[in-house]
């Protein structure tokens, strides 16, 4: 089921103007906390997207007056939450007003078609989709290979939250919505997503920050978040997981607890 809301503070300005008044409205979802200069550069991309989104939710698990004011400047809905990228994000979900529901990490950069490819990807049977993984960044090998490995297993397993995940309003509902809890919030969402109808990688790839891989290691950060999703997957409860997690956390993270991208494959 879906996270208690526990919202302290809603702020509702006027929505984007629509470009196609006749497709789908669309939400974006941005859970955040202390990470206002990479919220400030996606709130800039997503309004300078091709079809811009007709609304959207910054939510604040740190109570900041900065991230505040910049919410208000770039005329989303601010709402302050608890911390937990899943209880953010769902409190979130909850606030949106949208047809469809995009969920973006801060630091993400979405392709400049993103908005028209999910607003192609609303039909009767579809449930909702995510995008490609690549790094930002100066390109290396093998940047390339784990991203064709991230792709490879998210095909054939479950895309993480950094992939840009999307849902129907009516599918979000029906499948419960972000578990409330401290790791891997996202996973039996997708699987009751994909339940529903379809739910399709989109031909196009949003950008990840690599600063994490760049900050602990390459092999540390992929063999460390592989042996998470194998403890996820044996049934380890996700705070146990969290703790171990815990040497790899940072201070200007967005979440409450110490949240691997799971992305690696």
């Amino acid at each position: 089921m879906g996270a208690a809301t526990n919202i302290f503070e809603i702020t509702r300005p006027l929505r984007l103007r629509r470009s196609d008044a006749a497709g789908p409205s669309v939400s974006v979802i941005i859970p955040v906390v202390a990470d206002n200069e990479a919220l400030a550069r996606l709130l800039n991309r997503l309004h300078a997207l091709e079809n811009p989104p007709d609304e959207i939710v910054v939510v604040d698990g740190g109570a900041s007056s900065a991230c505040r004011s910049l919410a208000r400047r770039f005329s989303c809905v601010y709402v302050s939450a608890r911390r937990g990228r899943g209880h953010q994000l769902h409190a979130g979900a909850l606030r949106a007003c949208g047809d469809i529901l995009w969920f973006l990490h801060a630091d993400a950069a979405p392709p400049g078609n993103a908005l028209a490819l999910i607003r192609a990807q609303h039909t009767t049977s579809s449930a909702g989709g995510y995008f490609g993984f690549r790094f930002t960044g100066t390109g290396t090998w093998y940047k390339s290979a784990l991203a064709r490995l991230i792709n490879l297993r998210a095909r054939f397993g479950t895309p993480y939250g950094d992939q840009g995940l999307f849902a129907t309003r009516t599918a979000y509902d029906t499948a419960g919505g972000f578990a409330d809890v401290p790791l891997f919030e996202e996973v039996a969402l997708v699987r009751a997503l994909r339940r529903q109808g379809s739910f399709a990688c989109m031909p196009a790839a949003i950008g990840v920050s690599p600063r994490r891989w760049e900050r602990d290691g390459w092999i540390r950060r992929t063999v460390g978040n592989r042996l998470l999703a194998l403890g996820h997957a044996l049934g380890i409860p996700p705070h146990r997981l969290a703790r171990r997690y815990a040497p790899l956390s940072e201070p200007d993270d967005t979440t409450v607890r110490p949240a691997p991208p799971r992305d690696d494959a």
